[in-house]
Order: C-alpha cells, then structure tokens, then sequence
C-alpha cells in the first residue's frame, strides 16, 4: 500500500511538471510575441516566477484536499487519486499536442470528479456541489469554488483587458496634449520603448501569479492521498526516514512545507522545458501584439489569478489570459481577433471537465474489472 501511495504522488509531480510546460505559454506568450524577451529568457523567468509564486499560499490547495469530493460519501484511496490524475495528464497531452491552451486545472477537477464518481458507483452524492460556510474564502463545493469562477473568470479577464487597455490610451493621450516633453514621450517610439521595458515587470507578475494558483492544485491532491492514506492505515509502519509523509507531522489544519517546497521546484522544472506549440497560439494567432498590449493582457491576467487564489478557487490559468488577451484586442479592434482560433479555444474550455472526467471514470473501472480496487 506504501508504494501505491509514493506512486500516486510521483503521478501527482508528473502532472504538475506536464502543468508546468504545458502552461508556460500562459506566463510568457505576449512577451515573446511582442520581442521583448526571447523564448529562452522568458522561460527563465517565468520558472524563477512561478517557484517564487507557488512558495506564497495554500488557500488552494485546501480546497482541493477538501472542498470538492464528500469523503463521507466516496473513500478517497490512493487508487482514486491515481485515476483522477491519470485522467487530467491525458487530457492535458491531448490538448498539447494539439496545441489548445485548455485549463490544467480544470483538467484535475474533472479528473477528481470522474475518479470520485466511479468510486461511488455513479452515487453523484460524492461530490460537493455547494457548501455556503459565510465568504467566498470560507465556501465549498463545485458551485462557488469551480463552476462560479470558472464563467466569471474569463469575463472578468475580457473586461479588465478593456479596461486597462483604455486606460493605458487615456492616458498617453492626455499626456499629447500636455505638450512639451510628456508630448514627447507619448510618441509611439517611446510607448514602445518604455512598455518594452515594463512588460517584463507584467510578465513576472504573470509567472508569480501562476505559481500562485496552480501550483497549489497538486499540493491538495498529495495532502489528500496523504489523508486518506492515514485513514486507512497505509502509513502506520512508515520507516524513520519517510515519518515526514504523516499528514499531521508539520502541517497541522495546512498543507506540509515539504508538499510546498517539491510542488514548487517540479512545476519551475516543468516551466523550463517549454511549451512552443501553445505559445504560438497565444502570442500569435488569436491577435497580433505590441508591448503595451502584452502589458495590458499580463496585467489583468495575473490580478485575475491573485484575487482568486486569495479566496482559494482554482480558476484557469488559461481563461483569464486568452480572455484578457481577447480584450486588449477587442479595445485595439474588433475586427482583429481571429474568430476561428478562439472558437477552438473555447470548445476546449467546454470540453475539458467532462471529457478529463470520463478518462478518469473510465481508467478507475478498469482498473476494477482486472481487480484493482
């Protein structure tokens, strides 16, 4: 039973090194877009970000440990949270290889719903749908920690990139009329020049943000197979060098500082290795981007991101920075945002719960009818 368990936790790095490269394209696509930064650089420094990031909360990972499958309903076992993440991986290979930039996150979620499902034999009283504890930072259930932000999310990431991106015009635009040197600077080689140099602020703030959010998503899944694990009693005879893996030996109601710490440097690894494919998709093909914009888009993304890990909902990644992507060039134009591309986004956006969900309610049956359960 041990070893099962250090398999599912070695399961639950892989996905969060495949979140890693797979999302990098999140932190770091405007800045390459825009020729501030080449890919190499904007890579480091997105790594260096999210491992900074993913050091600074837990509000997430607890939802994930606690807020979503109702333990009394489903046992949650190793063999559960193994399937949950089997599913998420291979959704998340898929869209990859096809270069969607679909929500890692929601990936986990439909994964854990799936798993959870399957082992309560279609039972949908396993799921938490919504436990309303007072304030957004104190509620349960899929309703206000998944569902809620995962429509608000987006558009809160479309409007603010409109917003910003007017704001940012206002202002340039007064400065024009104030004449003198502030006319001088609110000329386009200037914007571009000072914007270039401000985006790399942004794109730092994006990559703390995702640190910030997602790496906690995975942190919750190690404390819960650690939970469960203790409740089963597959830890009682744990050798002296692994006494830190007891849910309760460092972290009392939180999550271990070792859980933090080996999340954190495994999505940075991850961050480091790339993800070209999607950040095609992003930096090029939904609008094409010059530095203020790409300043605009990381901006509203990444206040997205912190606002919601504050209250604990593990929003996307993905939606707040193709949306804010959206917004910043549905200010500049209209008629620039390429329909076509952000169709197949969106489909991937509806797509990913159930069908993360089904991989993961069909890889947990199956592993019942050879007998593993």
């Amino acid at each position: 039973m041990l070893t099962l368990v250090l398999v599912v936790i070695l399961a639950a790095l892989v996905f969060e090194f495949i979140n890693g490269f797979h999302d990098t394209a999140n932190s770091i696509a405007t800045v390459v877009a825009t020729k501030v930064l080449s890919p190499g650089w904007a890579v480091m420094l997105a790594a260096g970000m999210n491992l900074i990031g993913a050091l600074t909360g837990t509000a997430v990972a607890l939802t994930i440990a606690n807020g979503l499958l109702n333990t009394s309903v489903v046992e949650v076992t190793p063999q559960v949270i193994l399937c949950a993440l089997l599913g998420g991986i291979v959704w998340n290979l898929i869209t990859w290889w096809k270069g969607l930039p679909s929500s890692s996150s929601h990936a986990l979620i439909g994964g854990l719903c799936g798993a959870g499902l399957a082992a309560a034999h279609n039972n949908w009283d396993a799921l938490i749908w919504s436990q309303n504890l007072g304030n957004w930072a104190q509620n349960k259930g899929l309703l206000w920690k998944v569902f809620v932000p995962m429509i608000t999310s987006p558009i809160a990431g479309f409007l603010l990139g409109i917003v910003v991106m007017c704001l940012l015009w206002a202002i340039i635009a007064g400065m024009a009329r104030a004449g003198g040197v502030l006319r001088r600077l609110a000329r386009p080689r200037w914007v571009n020049a000072f914007f270039g140099k401000a985006q790399i602020v942004s794109a730092a703030y994006m990559g703390f943000a995702h640190g910030h959010n997602d790496a906690q998503k995975t942190m919750g899944i190690i404390a819960m197979t650690l939970i469960g694990a203790e409740a089963t009693g597959a830890l009682d005879n744990l050798p002296s060098w692994l006494a830190f893996m007891h849910p309760d030996a460092h972290a009392g109601d939180g999550i271990a500082m070792w859980i933090v710490l080996t999340c954190a440097v495994v999505m940075a690894a991850g961050t480091a290795s790339g993800g070209w494919k999607i950040i095609k998709t992003l930096g090029h093909k939904m609008v094409k981007l010059h530095p203020i914009h790409g300043f605009a888009a990381e901006t509203s993304s990444a206040t997205i991101l912190t606002l919601a890990a504050h209250f604990g909902m593990p929003v996307s990644t993905t939606h707040s920075i193709s949306t804010a992507i959206m917004g910043v060039g549905f200010a500049k134009n209209p008629k620039s945002l390429r329909i076509g591309v952000i169709e197949r986004i969106i489909w991937a956006w509806i797509l990913t719960i159930p069908a993360a969900g089904g991989c993961a309610y069909l890889i947990l049956k199956v592993f019942e009818l050879a007998g593993w359960n």
